[in-house]
């Protein structure tokens, strides 16, 4: 008789003092605090903190958002710059406390930018570089969507931004930080996709034209050519509103995850056509967040359930199922080591180590 499978491990280490529920979750590699990344956190609340792994403590804490819900976070191309996208506003709006770390408890200086997505229709420019604290820039958005945005370098100093656009169902591609419109995409009226609800820019290695991954409310994914603006293609992978998405462009294979109980597996071939593979059921509904590590050995989803769900990539087998938070897992990151971290509406963030990268 084959022996009991192992009992999923303890995190790491957990962290506590985000003061509300935990959205959006970020590894910053290009500043590190003793040898670690560190982590950055959006609460509902419109704070970011940004935590020491080693000594497992915010080193700052940043209030740029006026109490509306920060549900995107990302480094941006020119080095250990932030942006992150504030979206729903906290019911009850009363003033946060601001307390800048310029030095980040000893660390290099993070020069970071932020991007507050909202009802001010604003994604706000910050940089924290020797001891700044204040708005530098910002865009003026187009809509007041809960869609992440996502970020393509294009060199040191110039960067392409993919955001919710003016109509309900167009996605707006900046060039930054000009602040210069690429385009507007939007489907044909009769596609009927809805909103989008997550972005992916990516560029294949071959080509010099960028492309965008967009899942829709319909449970669609649809795949962009940026330059032409026309879809290239596009294929039903859900039944329910795509609610987060990856994509592994060496293997041209992808995942995404919706409001029901289901991962799809879907790939794209050399004429840009995108295909189901196949399905995994899950035990209950709802994913709000999906990653695949930075070495495409694992992937994880971030649960309605409260449960953390890691799968290996390549055949979608179920590893193991995290069951330490107590409310609806809303993000989940890895660190280019193979950390993982994860947040919650339990006001926790825990940090594991799985699966250990070779």
């Amino acid at each position: 008789m084959a022996p009991p499978p192992l009992p999923p491990p303890d995190p790491q280490f957990v962290l506590r003092g985000a003061q509300s529920a935990v959205h959006a979750l970020h590894f910053c590699e290009g500043a590190q605090g003793q040898g670690r990344p560190l982590l950055l956190s959006g609460s509902l609340r419109g704070l970011v903190h940004i935590w020491s792994l080693q000594t497992r403590r915010v080193v700052a804490t940043l209030n740029g958002h006026g109490g509306q819900c920060v549900t995107w976070l990302q480094t941006l191309p020119q080095g250990p710059q932030l942006l992150s996208v504030p979206c729903r506003p906290v019911a009850s709006g009363r003033p946060q406390h601001t307390d800048i770390c310029p030095h980040l408890g000893g660390s290099r200086p993070v020069s970071s930018y932020f991007g507050s997505q909202g009802r001010d229709l604003k994604l706000c420019v910050w940089d924290l570089a020797e001891g700044r604290n204040a708005v530098v820039d910002s865009v003026l958005l187009e809509s007041v969507g809960f869609c992440r945005g996502s970020v393509l370098a294009g060199g040191l100093q110039r960067w392409m931004l993919a955001v919710p656009g003016r109509g309900s169902d167009e996605v707006q591609i900046l060039e930054m930080p000009s602040k210069t419109s690429v385009c507007s995409l939007k489907p044909e009226a009769q596609a009927r996709l809805g909103m989008p609800m997550c972005l992916q820019l990516w560029q294949a290695d071959s080509s010099p034209r960028p492309l965008l991954l967009a899942g829709y409310e319909d449970g669609s994914v649809a795949l962009w050519d940026v330059s032409s603006r026309k879809v290239c293609s596009r294929v039903a992978c859900h039944t329910e509103p795509v609610m987060g998405l990856d994509f592994d462009s060496q293997e041209a294979r992808g995942v995404s995850g919706s409001a029901e109980k289901a991962l799809a597996v879907w790939s794209l071939d050399e004429q840009q056509a995108l295909q189901v593979r196949g399905t995994h059921v899950l035990t209950n509904p709802g994913i709000a967040d999906v990653k695949i590590r930075p070495d495409r050995r694992i992937l994880a989803t971030a649960g309605w359930d409260h449960r953390v769900r890691v799968f290996h990539w390549r055949t979608m087998k179920p590893l193991a199922v995290l069951a330490f938070h107590s409310a609806t897992v809303h993000c989940v990151a890895f660190a280019a080591d193979g950390l993982l971290a994860t947040g919650s509406g339990d006001q926790r963030i825990s940090v594991w180590s799985l699966y250990p990268c070779t």
